[in-house]
């Protein structure tokens, strides 16, 4: 009898913890963390910081007819000019020319104009990136070596405007022919500069915006 009594306890205490077993609410699954998103592969993005550069007048050659261009005078007649050095085996300059020939397409019309600056490669290379129909703006030559880096005025203002990359391409300035000064060394003290490549919507409004009305203060070739 004593052994029956005993059974009957634990067969109670069994059921009564399978009972309670199944009323408890099993743990809710952690959430799912969002994925980080990866940054586009390779893209060297940069937004438009102001800054002061005393940015120079130059006289460079002009890749396809070597005849020595003067900025100030490419600068004639327009309302905003973006001078952009490249280097013409640069990655992220190939991911940015697409988009540097649809904003000049877009606005070229209105006072816009895009002059390419090229670094630490040969003319032969400039070209045949370009291929046979050439480049669609005006493109001048700092340097064709990879060993003049350091001794080129692209290098100097990268330094100004905090561009920590080691090659620099490409690198964008912004000048208003409207603001620039008339004359000496020095073009304009302050400008918008791009450390990297081109946010294309962050641009476009930019330029869209100082081409809009900006008619009455372009500049004006010096008359001998």
């Amino acid at each position: 009898m004593k052994k029956l009594f005993i059974l009957s306890i634990l067969a109670l205490l069994s059921s009564t913890t399978a009972i309670g077993a199944a009323q408890t609410p099993a743990p809710s699954p952690a959430p799912a963390v969002a994925p980080t998103p990866a940054p586009e592969a390779g893209h060297e993005y940069s937004a438009m910081v102001e800054k002061t550069i005393n940015y120079k007048n130059w006289g460079l050659p002009n890749l396809m007819t070597e005849k020595q261009e003067d900025l100030r005078q490419l600068m004639v007649g327009k309302k905003l000019v973006m001078v952009v050095y490249f280097a013409p085996w640069c990655r992220n300059w190939k991911f940015e020319a697409p988009i540097a020939s649809k904003l000049y397409e877009k606005y070229k019309g209105q006072g816009f104009q895009i002059i390419g600056v090229s670094e630490y490669g040969t003319r032969d290379e400039v070209k045949t990136y370009f291929g046979k129909d050439g480049p669609p703006f005006p493109v001048v030559v700092e340097s064709e070596s990879r060993t003049d880096k350091t001794g080129t005025s692209h290098y100097q203002y990268r330094q100004l405007t905090g561009d920590t990359r080691n090659w620099g391409s490409p690198w964008n300035i912004f000048l208003e022919p409207g603001k620039v000064n008339a004359t000496g060394d020095v073009l304009a003290e302050k400008a918008w500069v791009v450390n990297g490549e081109l946010i294309e919507d962050e641009v476009d409004k930019f330029i869209a915006s100082k081409v809009a009305g900006a008619t009455a203060t372009v500049i004006q070739a010096c008359k001998n």
